[in-house]
Order: C-alpha cells, then sequence, then structure tokens
C-alpha cells in the first residue's frame, strides 16, 4: 500500500491520541458536558438520545483534533455535506498525496452486557467503495486515502427521569444536573480490523461492525485473519454476487464464508471468536 510507514506513524499517533481523550471530556467518571445555556443562564439538561450525545461529542473533540493535526503535520478537512464520508480527512502538510480517512463513531454498552455495544457504521459499501476513483458523496476519492480509520467511543447511558429531564437548572448548579453518559472508552484502529459481514443500519448500504468490545479494542474482527484486501473485495461484492448454499438454491452474497466457499478457500479465513455469547451482568 502507498505510504506505508506514513500509515504506521499515523495509526500510532491517532493511537496515542485517543488514548487522552477521556482527559478532555470526563469529570469524576462522568460526562463533564452536563446541559445547554441559554442567555439567560437558564441550563437545560442533555437527552440521553444517542444520536444527541453523539452529536455534542462530535464538537467537544473537534478542537483537540485541530491540536493533534498542527502537532503531527496535517491539516484537517471536513466532510463538505453531512453525509459524506469521511467526518475528518487528515492531509499531510508538504506532501498532499498523504491523506488518511477518520470517522468518528460512538456507541453505547449493550445493559445486558458491559462486554457488548451496540456496534458501528463504518461508512458505504456503494458506489464510492466499488469505484474507488469516485467522487460521489466522498471527501477525495477511496483510493487516495492512504489508511481508512475509526476513532471510536464507547459510554455507559444513563437514562434520566421525566423530572431530570425537563428541570431548568441554573449556572450555580451546573454540578448537580445529572450525566446523560459515562465511563468512556476511547480507541482507533483501521475501519476493516473491527468490519463484520453484516450490514450496519436498516436499509442503507453500510458497513457494520463487531459488537464485543474486547474484540474491538483489539481490532479482531471477521477479516481479521484474511487482511483488508478480503474486506474490500467482499463489501464490494455484498449483496451482488450470486452463490450457491448447501441445498443447491442460489442467492446474493450475505456472509464472508459464503465468499470463501465460492472461492475455495478455507473457511478458517474467517474469523469466528468474536461475537461472544450474549449474557446478562451478573
Amino acid at each position: 500500500m502507498k505510504y506505508e510507514q506514513e500509515k504506521l506513524k499515523f495509526a500510532k499517533d491517532l493511537n496515542e491520541f485517543a488514548s487522552t481523550l477521556d482527559n478532555a471530556i470526563e469529570a469524576g467518571g462522568e460526562w463533564a458536558i452536563r446541559g445547554f445555556i441559554d442567555v439567560f443562564k437558564n441550563v437545560y439538561t442533555i437527552s440521553s438520545d444517542t444520536k444527541v450525545i453523539s452529536k455534542i461529542l462530535e464538537l467537544c473533540l473537534f478542537p483537540h483534533f485541530l491540536a493533534f493535526a498542527d502537532r503531527i503535520g496535517y491539516r484537517i478537512e471536513l466532510a463538505e455535506k453531512q453525509n459524506w464520508y469521511p467526518d475528518l480527512s487528515f492531509v499531510k502538510l508538504g506532501n498532499e498525496d498523504v491523506k488518511f480517512a477518520v470517522d468518528l463513531k460512538s456507541t453505547s454498552r449493550d445493559e445486558e452486557n458491559s462486554d457488548r455495544c451496540n456496534g458501528f457504521t463504518l461508512g458505504s459499501h456503494g458506489e464510492y467503495f466499488i469505484n474507488r476513483s469516485s467522487t460521489k458523496n466522498i471527501q477525495y476519492p477511496y483510493d487516495e486515502y492512504s489508511g481508512h480509520f475509526c476513532l471510536g467511543i464507547i459510554y455507559s447511558r444513563h437514562v434520566l427521569d421525566k423530572f431530570e429531564e425537563t428541570r431548568i437548572y441554573s449556572v450555580d448548579e451546573v454540578r448537580d444536573i445529572p450525566s446523560v453518559a459515562g465511563n468512556f472508552v476511547f480507541f482507533a484502529v483501521e475501519k476493516w480490523r473491527i468490519a463484520s459481514d453484516k450490514g450496519g443500519s436498516g436499509n442503507t448500504a453500510n458497513i457494520g461492525s463487531i459488537k464485543s468490545i474486547p474484540d474491538i479494542l483489539s481490532g479482531n474482527g471477521v477479516f481479521a485473519l484474511a487482511g483488508e484486501e478480503f474486506f474490500d473485495e467482499y463489501w464490494a461484492n455484498y449483496g451482488k454476487l450470486e452463490v450457491r448454499t448447501s441445498d443447491g438454491k442460489i442467492k446474493k452474497l450475505t456472509s464472508f464464508e459464503e465468499l470463501l466457499k465460492f472461492k475455495n478457500l478455507p473457511l478458517s479465513l474467517s474469523n469466528k471468536p468474536l461475537e461472544r455469547k450474549r449474557r446478562k451482568n451478573v
């Protein structure tokens, strides 16, 4: 892959940066952001809705990303439109051919099993993923990036009761406002390493992630044994390539094992010990 040494260094720098971010947003193990303030100095609590939490996290962390990019000799370009990939394009100062895609992803822990989370979407497997020179819904063509990273945030949700959700606080009472999130874990990893072989959301063409937190943190996804080229091939053909089932029927490709069978390759290339059995905490 082009600029492999730069990618290794960027991955190391991004990992070290991610490990510092809990200090930027936590106070006593809880999210330091407690509400919205108006010009009358009234403070309104934050909804525990995951989309709201995700957006506020992005806004709070962006100044830290700017400082990080400057420190390692890059500039950041934001996605020009809301649904474009990636969230952040890191472009190296002095050599703009070196680019890295970084998507910010956050999700909450499974309430019944703290070793699992609700997963991430890891970008589209549509036009720009298949046609690597396409500029549709992407800041730069996919092949112009030397690496595609996910900076992820996993947290525990604290659902407020109706009284807490609707109460208005004064600025002096800000420390009394209950936090809607805490116990944050930050990580940075190439997105193919935490990908599953299932779609990430509804009817949209999104790549899904694995959901086991220990496996996410160690980059132990479905394609961890096979490598990035198999990740690319699988997701470029997902839902398109026709494969034969064990009973002789024809279906569209929806699992990595099906691709391996189609190519007469060992099924052991499909990483297995990642989606640990769902269990309740004891």
